[in-house]
Protein backbone atom coordinates (compact mmCIF):
# COMPACT_ATOMS: atom_id res chain seq x y z
CA UNK A 1 0.00 0.00 0.00
CA UNK A 2 1.35 3.35 -1.09
CA UNK A 3 1.87 5.76 1.75
CA UNK A 4 2.26 9.49 1.71
CA UNK A 5 4.34 11.09 4.48
CA UNK A 6 3.28 14.53 5.70
CA UNK A 7 6.07 16.89 6.82
CA UNK A 8 6.81 17.02 10.55
CA UNK A 9 6.62 20.21 12.49
CA UNK A 10 8.16 20.25 15.94
CA UNK A 11 5.99 21.44 18.78
CA UNK A 12 8.19 24.33 19.85
CA UNK A 13 6.36 26.38 22.47
CA UNK A 14 5.35 29.84 21.28
CA UNK A 15 2.49 32.18 22.23
CA UNK A 16 -0.10 32.96 19.61
CA UNK A 17 0.48 36.72 19.92
CA UNK A 18 4.18 36.21 19.21
CA UNK A 19 3.36 33.86 16.32
CA UNK A 20 1.08 36.50 14.77
CA UNK A 21 3.87 39.04 15.15
CA UNK A 22 6.29 36.72 13.33
CA UNK A 23 3.92 36.42 10.38
CA UNK A 24 3.12 40.17 10.36
CA UNK A 25 6.79 41.19 10.32
CA UNK A 26 7.47 38.67 7.56
CA UNK A 27 4.64 40.07 5.38
CA UNK A 28 6.06 43.56 5.98
CA UNK A 29 9.36 42.45 4.42
CA UNK A 30 11.47 42.06 7.55
CA UNK A 31 14.31 39.55 7.41
CA UNK A 32 14.37 36.34 9.49
CA UNK A 33 17.40 37.63 11.37
CA UNK A 34 15.60 40.86 12.31
CA UNK A 35 12.53 38.92 13.47
CA UNK A 36 14.68 36.52 15.46
CA UNK A 37 16.53 39.35 17.24
CA UNK A 38 13.43 41.49 17.73
CA UNK A 39 11.29 38.72 19.28
CA UNK A 40 14.20 36.81 20.92
CA UNK A 41 13.38 33.60 19.09
CA UNK A 42 15.84 31.20 17.52
CA UNK A 43 16.34 31.66 13.82
CA UNK A 44 15.26 28.07 13.11
CA UNK A 45 11.97 28.63 14.96
CA UNK A 46 11.26 31.78 12.95
CA UNK A 47 12.14 30.00 9.71
CA UNK A 48 9.91 27.04 10.62
CA UNK A 49 6.77 29.12 11.20
CA UNK A 50 7.36 31.31 8.17
CA UNK A 51 7.70 28.23 5.96
CA UNK A 52 4.49 26.80 7.39
CA UNK A 53 2.69 30.12 6.76
CA UNK A 54 3.89 30.13 3.14
CA UNK A 55 2.77 26.52 2.64
CA UNK A 56 -0.86 27.12 3.72
CA UNK A 57 -1.22 29.94 1.12
CA UNK A 58 -3.27 32.30 3.25
CA UNK A 59 -2.80 36.05 3.42
CA UNK A 60 -1.96 37.68 6.73
CA UNK A 61 -5.41 39.38 6.73
CA UNK A 62 -7.10 35.99 6.38
CA UNK A 63 -4.90 34.55 9.13
CA UNK A 64 -5.89 37.42 11.42
CA UNK A 65 -9.52 36.31 11.24
CA UNK A 66 -8.67 32.96 12.86
CA UNK A 67 -9.03 32.39 16.58
CA UNK A 68 -5.98 31.41 18.63
CA UNK A 69 -7.19 27.79 18.69
CA UNK A 70 -7.55 27.70 14.90
CA UNK A 71 -4.17 29.35 14.43
CA UNK A 72 -2.53 26.80 16.71
CA UNK A 73 -4.14 23.96 14.76
CA UNK A 74 -2.82 25.39 11.51
CA UNK A 75 0.74 26.32 12.40
CA UNK A 76 1.73 24.56 15.64
CA UNK A 77 -0.03 21.27 16.38
CA UNK A 78 1.04 19.11 13.48
CA UNK A 79 1.97 15.52 14.27
CA UNK A 80 3.71 12.96 12.13
CA UNK A 81 1.02 10.98 10.39
CA UNK A 82 0.45 8.59 7.50
CA UNK A 83 -2.09 9.42 4.82
CA UNK A 84 -3.69 6.25 3.48
CA UNK A 85 -5.65 5.88 0.21
CA UNK A 86 -8.84 5.90 2.30
CA UNK A 87 -7.76 9.22 3.83
CA UNK A 88 -6.99 10.67 0.41
CA UNK A 89 -10.39 9.53 -0.89
CA UNK A 90 -11.99 11.18 2.12
CA UNK A 91 -10.18 14.47 1.42
CA UNK A 92 -11.29 14.31 -2.20
CA UNK A 93 -14.88 13.83 -1.04
CA UNK A 94 -14.51 16.81 1.31
CA UNK A 95 -13.99 19.10 -1.72
CA UNK A 96 -17.32 17.89 -3.10
CA UNK A 97 -19.01 18.17 0.31
CA UNK A 98 -17.81 21.75 0.75
CA UNK A 99 -19.67 22.84 -2.39
CA UNK A 100 -22.79 20.82 -1.60
CA UNK A 101 -23.14 22.31 1.88
CA UNK A 102 -23.79 25.69 0.28
CA UNK A 103 -26.96 24.37 -1.34
CA UNK A 104 -30.23 24.95 0.50
CA UNK A 105 -31.31 22.01 2.66
CA UNK A 106 -28.05 20.04 2.43
CA UNK A 107 -26.68 18.88 5.83
CA UNK A 108 -23.48 17.26 7.05
CA UNK A 109 -25.42 14.16 8.04
CA UNK A 110 -26.84 13.78 4.54
CA UNK A 111 -23.37 14.10 3.00
CA UNK A 112 -21.87 11.62 5.46
CA UNK A 113 -24.66 9.13 4.74
CA UNK A 114 -24.06 9.40 0.96
CA UNK A 115 -20.34 8.93 1.58
CA UNK A 116 -21.01 5.95 3.88
CA UNK A 117 -23.17 4.27 1.23
CA UNK A 118 -20.59 4.85 -1.50
CA UNK A 119 -17.36 3.69 0.17
CA UNK A 120 -17.09 0.20 1.73
CA UNK A 121 -14.49 1.19 4.35
CA UNK A 122 -16.02 4.59 5.20
CA UNK A 123 -15.39 6.27 8.55
CA UNK A 124 -18.15 6.80 11.10
CA UNK A 125 -20.24 9.92 11.38
CA UNK A 126 -18.44 11.62 14.30
CA UNK A 127 -15.05 10.89 12.74
CA UNK A 128 -16.30 12.29 9.43
CA UNK A 129 -17.39 15.49 11.14
CA UNK A 130 -14.09 15.92 12.99
CA UNK A 131 -11.90 15.23 9.96
CA UNK A 132 -13.98 17.54 7.79
CA UNK A 133 -13.57 20.36 10.31
CA UNK A 134 -9.80 19.85 10.51
CA UNK A 135 -9.57 19.69 6.71
CA UNK A 136 -11.39 23.02 6.47
CA UNK A 137 -9.09 24.66 9.00
CA UNK A 138 -5.99 23.58 7.09
CA UNK A 139 -7.11 24.24 3.52
CA UNK A 140 -10.11 26.55 3.32
CA UNK A 141 -9.66 30.20 2.39
CA UNK A 142 -12.42 31.32 4.79
CA UNK A 143 -12.78 28.71 7.54
CA UNK A 144 -14.62 30.96 10.00
CA UNK A 145 -18.40 30.41 9.93
CA UNK A 146 -17.96 28.57 6.65
CA UNK A 147 -20.87 26.23 7.25
CA UNK A 148 -23.44 29.03 7.64
CA UNK A 149 -23.48 30.38 4.08
CA UNK A 150 -26.35 28.99 2.01
CA UNK A 151 -26.75 29.73 -1.69
CA UNK A 152 -28.90 32.80 -2.35
CA UNK A 153 -29.35 33.46 1.36
CA UNK A 154 -27.34 36.57 2.28
CA UNK A 155 -25.53 39.49 0.69
CA UNK A 156 -22.91 41.09 2.96
CA UNK A 157 -22.12 44.77 2.33
CA UNK A 158 -19.52 47.11 3.78
CA UNK A 159 -17.39 50.17 3.06
CA UNK A 160 -13.60 49.98 3.01
CA UNK A 161 -11.81 51.87 5.75
CA UNK A 162 -9.33 53.27 3.23
CA UNK A 163 -10.62 55.66 0.58
CA UNK A 164 -9.67 56.13 -3.08
CA UNK A 165 -9.03 59.42 -4.87
CA UNK A 166 -10.03 61.35 -7.97
CA UNK A 167 -8.16 64.46 -9.10
CA UNK A 168 -9.86 67.46 -10.71
CA UNK A 169 -8.36 67.87 -14.17
CA UNK A 170 -8.51 71.69 -14.11
CA UNK A 171 -7.73 72.63 -10.52
CA UNK A 172 -5.74 69.58 -9.41
CA UNK A 173 -7.93 69.30 -6.30
CA UNK A 174 -7.85 65.81 -4.75
CA UNK A 175 -11.21 64.38 -3.65
CA UNK A 176 -11.52 61.37 -1.38
CA UNK A 177 -14.14 58.83 -2.53
CA UNK A 178 -15.63 55.83 -0.72
CA UNK A 179 -15.20 52.17 -1.70
CA UNK A 180 -18.35 50.00 -1.49
CA UNK A 181 -18.14 46.19 -1.38
CA UNK A 182 -20.91 43.56 -1.63
CA UNK A 183 -20.25 39.82 -1.44
CA UNK A 184 -22.63 36.85 -1.69
CA UNK A 185 -22.20 34.41 1.20
CA UNK A 186 -22.08 31.04 -0.55
CA UNK A 187 -19.97 31.74 -3.63
CA UNK A 188 -18.17 34.88 -2.36
CA UNK A 189 -18.95 36.42 -5.75
CA UNK A 190 -18.06 40.08 -5.26
CA UNK A 191 -19.19 43.51 -6.44
CA UNK A 192 -17.35 46.77 -5.75
CA UNK A 193 -17.57 50.40 -6.82
CA UNK A 194 -16.42 53.87 -5.80
CA UNK A 195 -18.98 56.43 -4.60
CA UNK A 196 -18.78 60.08 -3.62
CA UNK A 197 -20.12 59.44 -0.11
CA UNK A 198 -21.69 56.95 2.27
CA UNK A 199 -24.91 58.96 2.41
CA UNK A 200 -28.30 57.33 1.94
CA UNK A 201 -28.67 58.06 -1.77
CA UNK A 202 -25.20 56.73 -2.69
CA UNK A 203 -25.55 53.79 -0.29
CA UNK A 204 -28.84 52.53 -1.71
CA UNK A 205 -27.70 53.20 -5.27
CA UNK A 206 -24.63 51.00 -4.65
CA UNK A 207 -26.73 48.15 -3.24
CA UNK A 208 -29.05 48.36 -6.24
CA UNK A 209 -26.09 48.31 -8.65
CA UNK A 210 -24.76 45.19 -6.92
CA UNK A 211 -28.10 43.37 -7.29
CA UNK A 212 -28.16 44.12 -11.01
CA UNK A 213 -24.52 42.98 -11.28
CA UNK A 214 -25.47 39.65 -9.66
CA UNK A 215 -28.62 39.43 -11.79
CA UNK A 216 -30.87 38.59 -8.85
CA UNK A 217 -31.89 39.27 -5.26
CA UNK A 218 -30.75 37.34 -2.15
CA UNK A 219 -33.17 36.57 0.66
CA UNK A 220 -31.43 39.00 3.02
CA UNK A 221 -29.01 41.95 2.93
CA UNK A 222 -26.57 42.32 5.83
CA UNK A 223 -25.27 45.91 6.23
CA UNK A 224 -23.21 47.51 8.96
CA UNK A 225 -24.80 49.85 11.51
CA UNK A 226 -24.10 53.04 9.57
CA UNK A 227 -26.79 55.75 9.67
CA UNK A 228 -27.75 55.17 6.04
CA UNK A 229 -28.96 51.70 7.07
CA UNK A 230 -29.94 51.83 10.74
CA UNK A 231 -31.56 54.79 12.50
CA UNK A 232 -31.31 53.22 15.96
CA UNK A 233 -29.13 50.26 16.92
CA UNK A 234 -30.56 47.51 19.09
CA UNK A 235 -29.29 44.04 19.86
CA UNK A 236 -32.63 42.38 19.19
CA UNK A 237 -34.61 44.67 16.87
CA UNK A 238 -32.69 47.56 15.28
CA UNK A 239 -34.71 50.28 13.56
CA UNK A 240 -34.10 50.19 9.81
CA UNK A 241 -33.85 53.44 7.87
CA UNK A 242 -37.27 54.07 6.27
CA UNK A 243 -35.84 54.52 2.78
CA UNK A 244 -33.79 51.31 3.01
CA UNK A 245 -36.92 49.53 4.24
CA UNK A 246 -38.84 50.78 1.17
CA UNK A 247 -35.95 49.58 -0.97
CA UNK A 248 -36.07 46.08 0.57
CA UNK A 249 -39.83 45.89 -0.03
CA UNK A 250 -39.36 46.99 -3.65
CA UNK A 251 -36.82 44.19 -4.19
CA UNK A 252 -38.70 41.66 -2.00
CA UNK A 253 -35.83 41.01 0.38
CA UNK A 254 -35.01 41.54 4.07
CA UNK A 255 -32.50 43.79 5.83
CA UNK A 256 -30.62 42.09 8.69
CA UNK A 257 -28.17 44.62 10.17
CA UNK A 258 -25.03 43.23 11.75
CA UNK A 259 -24.96 43.60 15.52
CA UNK A 260 -23.08 46.59 16.81
CA UNK A 261 -19.47 45.76 17.71
CA UNK A 262 -19.89 42.20 16.39
CA UNK A 263 -17.52 42.06 13.36
CA UNK A 264 -18.05 38.32 12.87
CA UNK A 265 -21.66 39.05 11.80
CA UNK A 266 -20.24 40.43 8.56
CA UNK A 267 -16.74 38.99 8.66
CA UNK A 268 -17.05 37.84 5.06
CA UNK A 269 -17.48 41.44 3.87
CA UNK A 270 -14.58 42.66 6.00
CA UNK A 271 -12.29 39.88 4.80
CA UNK A 272 -13.27 40.61 1.19
CA UNK A 273 -12.39 44.28 1.73
CA UNK A 274 -8.91 43.24 2.90
CA UNK A 275 -8.47 40.98 -0.12
CA UNK A 276 -9.56 43.78 -2.48
CA UNK A 277 -6.91 46.05 -0.99
CA UNK A 278 -4.48 43.67 -2.69
CA UNK A 279 -6.55 42.81 -5.77
CA UNK A 280 -7.81 46.34 -6.64
CA UNK A 281 -6.09 49.04 -4.58
CA UNK A 282 -2.60 47.77 -5.29
CA UNK A 283 -2.87 47.50 -9.13
CA UNK A 284 -4.43 50.99 -9.29
CA UNK A 285 -2.10 52.70 -6.81
CA UNK A 286 0.03 54.46 -9.46
CA UNK A 287 -2.85 55.54 -11.72
CA UNK A 288 -4.55 58.94 -11.60
CA UNK A 289 -8.29 59.21 -12.25
CA UNK A 290 -10.09 62.46 -13.01
CA UNK A 291 -13.71 61.29 -12.83
CA UNK A 292 -15.68 58.75 -10.83
CA UNK A 293 -16.64 57.03 -14.07
CA UNK A 294 -12.99 56.47 -15.02
CA UNK A 295 -12.20 55.08 -11.57
CA UNK A 296 -15.17 52.69 -11.59
CA UNK A 297 -14.25 51.41 -15.04
CA UNK A 298 -10.77 50.51 -13.76
CA UNK A 299 -12.30 48.91 -10.63
CA UNK A 300 -14.63 46.85 -12.82
CA UNK A 301 -11.72 45.40 -14.79
CA UNK A 302 -9.80 44.41 -11.66
CA UNK A 303 -12.99 43.09 -10.02
CA UNK A 304 -13.66 40.78 -12.95
CA UNK A 305 -10.11 39.44 -12.64
CA UNK A 306 -10.63 38.90 -8.90
CA UNK A 307 -13.87 36.95 -9.45
CA UNK A 308 -12.23 34.76 -12.10
CA UNK A 309 -9.16 33.94 -9.98
CA UNK A 310 -9.34 30.51 -8.36
CA UNK A 311 -9.53 30.21 -4.60
CA UNK A 312 -6.35 29.20 -2.82
CA UNK A 313 -6.08 25.39 -2.94
CA UNK A 314 -9.26 25.16 -5.02
CA UNK A 315 -9.77 24.37 -8.69
CA UNK A 316 -12.65 26.85 -9.06
CA UNK A 317 -13.20 30.59 -8.89
CA UNK A 318 -15.86 32.79 -7.32
CA UNK A 319 -17.56 33.31 -10.68
CA UNK A 320 -17.58 29.58 -11.45
CA UNK A 321 -18.98 28.78 -8.00
CA UNK A 322 -21.60 31.53 -8.38
CA UNK A 323 -22.76 30.25 -11.76
CA UNK A 324 -22.85 26.66 -10.54
CA UNK A 325 -24.58 26.89 -7.15
CA UNK A 326 -25.90 30.39 -6.48
CA UNK A 327 -27.07 32.27 -9.59
CA UNK A 328 -30.26 30.23 -9.97
CA UNK A 329 -31.18 30.59 -6.27
CA UNK A 330 -31.45 34.39 -6.35
CA UNK A 331 -34.83 36.10 -6.54
CA UNK A 332 -36.04 37.83 -9.71
CA UNK A 333 -35.19 41.50 -10.19
CA UNK A 334 -38.22 43.84 -10.48
CA UNK A 335 -38.83 45.45 -13.87
CA UNK A 336 -38.28 48.99 -12.59
CA UNK A 337 -35.45 50.35 -10.47
CA UNK A 338 -36.12 51.80 -7.05
CA UNK A 339 -36.70 55.53 -6.73
CA UNK A 340 -35.66 57.24 -3.53
CA UNK A 341 -38.57 59.31 -2.21
CA UNK A 342 -38.63 62.35 0.06
CA UNK A 343 -41.48 63.67 2.20
CA UNK A 344 -42.76 67.04 3.32
CA UNK A 345 -45.96 68.33 4.97
CA UNK A 346 -47.61 71.46 3.54
CA UNK A 347 -50.95 73.28 3.67
CA UNK A 348 -53.29 73.48 0.64
CA UNK A 349 -53.61 77.16 -0.35
CA UNK A 350 -56.88 78.87 -1.31
CA UNK A 351 -56.50 78.25 -5.05
CA UNK A 352 -56.47 74.47 -4.44
CA UNK A 353 -52.73 73.90 -4.94
CA UNK A 354 -49.76 72.87 -2.82
CA UNK A 355 -46.24 74.19 -3.28
CA UNK A 356 -43.23 71.86 -3.39
CA UNK A 357 -40.67 74.18 -1.84
CA UNK A 358 -37.67 72.37 -3.34
CA UNK A 359 -38.79 73.30 -6.86
CA UNK A 360 -41.15 76.25 -6.06
CA UNK A 361 -43.74 74.61 -8.29
CA UNK A 362 -47.48 74.29 -7.57
CA UNK A 363 -49.59 71.10 -7.88
CA UNK A 364 -53.37 70.85 -7.69
CA UNK A 365 -55.38 68.75 -5.24
CA UNK A 366 -59.18 68.27 -5.08
CA UNK A 367 -60.76 71.55 -3.90
CA UNK A 368 -62.34 69.81 -0.86
CA UNK A 369 -58.90 69.80 0.79
CA UNK A 370 -58.35 73.58 0.67
CA UNK A 371 -56.91 74.68 4.03
CA UNK A 372 -55.94 71.10 5.03
CA UNK A 373 -52.42 69.87 5.81
CA UNK A 374 -51.30 67.18 3.39
CA UNK A 375 -48.14 65.09 2.95
CA UNK A 376 -46.18 65.27 -0.31
CA UNK A 377 -44.13 62.18 -1.19
CA UNK A 378 -41.90 62.86 -4.17
CA UNK A 379 -39.16 61.25 -6.24
CA UNK A 380 -37.19 62.48 -9.24
CA UNK A 381 -40.11 61.63 -11.54
CA UNK A 382 -43.40 61.85 -9.64
CA UNK A 383 -45.35 63.69 -6.95
CA UNK A 384 -47.85 61.90 -4.69
CA UNK A 385 -50.08 63.85 -2.28
CA UNK A 386 -51.67 62.15 0.76
CA UNK A 387 -54.30 63.20 3.27
CA UNK A 388 -54.64 60.94 6.33
CA UNK A 389 -52.98 57.96 4.57
CA UNK A 390 -55.20 58.32 1.48
CA UNK A 391 -53.60 59.35 -1.79
CA UNK A 392 -55.59 62.26 -3.20
CA UNK A 393 -53.44 63.36 -6.17
CA UNK A 394 -50.58 62.21 -8.42
CA UNK A 395 -48.55 64.44 -10.76
CA UNK A 396 -45.41 64.08 -12.85
CA UNK A 397 -42.68 66.17 -11.24
CA UNK A 398 -42.02 69.51 -12.95
CA UNK A 399 -39.10 71.71 -11.88
CA UNK A 400 -40.17 75.03 -13.44
CA UNK A 401 -40.41 77.69 -10.76
CA UNK A 402 -43.66 79.56 -9.97
CA UNK A 403 -45.69 77.56 -12.49
CA UNK A 404 -48.77 75.39 -11.93
CA UNK A 405 -49.58 71.76 -12.67
CA UNK A 406 -53.37 71.62 -12.56
CA UNK A 407 -55.82 68.77 -13.12
CA UNK A 408 -59.15 70.32 -14.18
CA UNK A 409 -61.25 67.85 -12.18
CA UNK A 410 -59.55 69.02 -8.96
CA UNK A 411 -61.07 72.49 -9.21
CA UNK A 412 -64.53 73.64 -8.12
CA UNK A 413 -66.99 74.06 -11.01
CA UNK A 414 -66.72 77.86 -10.79
CA UNK A 415 -62.95 77.63 -11.25
CA UNK A 416 -62.75 74.93 -13.91
CA UNK A 417 -63.55 77.47 -16.64
CA UNK A 418 -60.31 79.27 -15.79
CA UNK A 419 -58.22 76.20 -16.57
CA UNK A 420 -58.98 76.81 -20.26
CA UNK A 421 -57.32 80.24 -20.16
CA UNK A 422 -54.30 80.32 -22.45
CA UNK A 423 -52.60 83.09 -24.46
CA UNK A 424 -53.74 81.42 -27.70
CA UNK A 425 -57.38 81.42 -26.56
CA UNK A 426 -57.40 85.17 -25.85
CA UNK A 427 -55.49 86.01 -29.05
CA UNK A 428 -58.01 84.05 -31.14
CA UNK A 429 -60.92 85.75 -29.38
CA UNK A 430 -59.42 89.20 -29.97
CA UNK A 431 -58.67 88.44 -33.65
CA UNK A 432 -62.29 87.48 -34.19
CA UNK A 433 -63.26 91.05 -33.15
CA UNK A 434 -60.66 93.12 -35.00
CA UNK A 435 -56.97 93.32 -35.81
CA UNK A 436 -56.58 96.38 -33.53
CA UNK A 437 -58.03 94.46 -30.59
CA UNK A 438 -55.70 91.51 -31.32
CA UNK A 439 -52.66 93.83 -31.24
CA UNK A 440 -53.80 95.40 -27.98
CA UNK A 441 -54.37 92.02 -26.27
CA UNK A 442 -50.89 90.83 -27.36
CA UNK A 443 -49.42 93.93 -25.67
CA UNK A 444 -51.35 93.22 -22.47
CA UNK A 445 -50.09 89.62 -22.39
CA UNK A 446 -46.56 90.88 -22.96
CA UNK A 447 -46.60 93.57 -20.25
CA UNK A 448 -48.14 91.65 -17.35
CA UNK A 449 -45.64 89.79 -15.16
CA UNK A 450 -47.87 86.91 -14.06
CA UNK A 451 -49.94 84.89 -16.59
CA UNK A 452 -52.99 84.64 -14.34
CA UNK A 453 -53.07 88.42 -13.92
CA UNK A 454 -52.85 88.94 -17.70
CA UNK A 455 -55.65 86.44 -18.35
CA UNK A 456 -58.03 88.26 -16.01
CA UNK A 457 -57.31 91.61 -17.71
CA UNK A 458 -57.86 90.11 -21.17
CA UNK A 459 -61.13 88.53 -20.06
CA UNK A 460 -62.35 91.91 -18.76
CA UNK A 461 -61.39 93.82 -21.93
CA UNK A 462 -62.91 91.35 -24.39
CA UNK A 463 -66.09 91.08 -22.31
CA UNK A 464 -66.72 94.82 -22.91
CA UNK A 465 -67.78 94.05 -26.48
CA UNK A 466 -71.17 92.89 -25.22
CA UNK A 467 -71.71 96.20 -23.37
CA UNK A 468 -70.42 98.80 -25.85
CA UNK A 469 -70.27 96.98 -29.17
CA UNK A 470 -67.46 96.12 -31.52
CA UNK A 471 -66.81 99.62 -32.97
CA UNK A 472 -66.41 101.34 -29.61
CA UNK A 473 -64.14 98.58 -28.27
CA UNK A 474 -61.95 98.84 -31.38
CA UNK A 475 -61.81 102.62 -30.95
CA UNK A 476 -60.90 102.34 -27.28
CA UNK A 477 -58.12 99.87 -28.05
CA UNK A 478 -56.77 102.15 -30.81
CA UNK A 479 -56.67 105.18 -28.52
CA UNK A 480 -55.04 103.14 -25.71
CA UNK A 481 -52.39 101.95 -28.17
CA UNK A 482 -51.70 105.54 -29.23
CA UNK A 483 -51.04 106.52 -25.62
CA UNK A 484 -49.31 103.17 -24.73
CA UNK A 485 -51.74 102.46 -21.93
CA UNK A 486 -52.25 98.72 -21.36
CA UNK A 487 -54.88 97.28 -19.08
CA UNK A 488 -58.54 96.92 -18.33
CA UNK A 489 -58.84 100.22 -16.43
CA UNK A 490 -57.51 102.45 -19.30
CA UNK A 491 -59.99 100.90 -21.76
CA UNK A 492 -62.87 101.36 -19.31
CA UNK A 493 -61.93 105.03 -18.68
CA UNK A 494 -61.79 105.72 -22.42
CA UNK A 495 -65.24 104.23 -22.92
CA UNK A 496 -66.82 105.97 -19.92
CA UNK A 497 -65.53 109.40 -21.06
CA UNK A 498 -66.41 108.78 -24.70
CA UNK A 499 -62.83 109.30 -25.79
CA UNK A 500 -63.16 106.47 -28.28
CA UNK A 501 -65.53 108.74 -30.31
CA UNK A 502 -63.01 111.58 -30.71
CA UNK A 503 -61.13 111.93 -33.98
CA UNK A 504 -57.35 112.09 -34.07
CA UNK A 505 -57.37 115.88 -33.37
CA UNK A 506 -59.36 115.40 -30.21
CA UNK A 507 -62.71 116.61 -31.76
CA UNK A 508 -65.84 114.72 -30.94
CA UNK A 509 -67.60 113.10 -33.86
CA UNK A 510 -70.73 114.90 -35.18
CA UNK A 511 -73.97 113.41 -34.03
CA UNK A 512 -76.25 112.13 -36.80
CA UNK A 513 -79.48 114.14 -37.49
CA UNK A 514 -82.60 112.72 -35.93
CA UNK A 515 -86.12 114.04 -35.33
CA UNK A 516 -85.81 113.51 -31.59
CA UNK A 517 -82.59 115.54 -31.36
CA UNK A 518 -83.11 119.19 -30.42
CA UNK A 519 -81.36 121.72 -32.62
CA UNK A 520 -79.70 125.05 -31.65
CA UNK A 521 -82.87 127.02 -32.44
CA UNK A 522 -84.69 125.24 -29.59
CA UNK A 523 -82.77 127.27 -26.96
CA UNK A 524 -83.35 130.76 -28.50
Amino acid sequence: MLLKIVAIMAGTSITMNKLRTVIRLHTEGKSKRFISDYLRLSRNTVKKYINRFISIRLSFEELEELSDTELESLLVKFQKKVVSPREEALHTYFKYAEKELKRTGVTRFQLWYEYYQKYPNAVGRSTFYEKFKNWQLQSCVQPTMHMDHKAGDKLYIDYAGKTLQIVDLETGEVQEVQFFVAVLGASQFTYAEATLSQKKHDFIQSIENSLHYFGGVPRAIVPDNLKSAVTKSDRYEPQINATLLDFSEHYDTTVLPARSRKPRDKSLAEITVKILYTRIYSPLRNEVFHTLKELNQAIKEQLDLHNRTCFSRRAYSRRLLFEEIEAHTLGILPQQRFEIKKQTVVKVIMNGHVCLGEDKHYYSVPYQYIGKKVKIVYSTKSIEIFYKYNRIAVHPRVKSQFNYSTIKEHLASAHQFMTDWTPQRFMSWAASIDRIVEIYISKVLEKKKHPEQAYKVCMGILSLQKKVGKERLVGACQRALDYELYGYRPILNILEKGLDRLDNDGQQEKLPSHENIRGKDYYQ
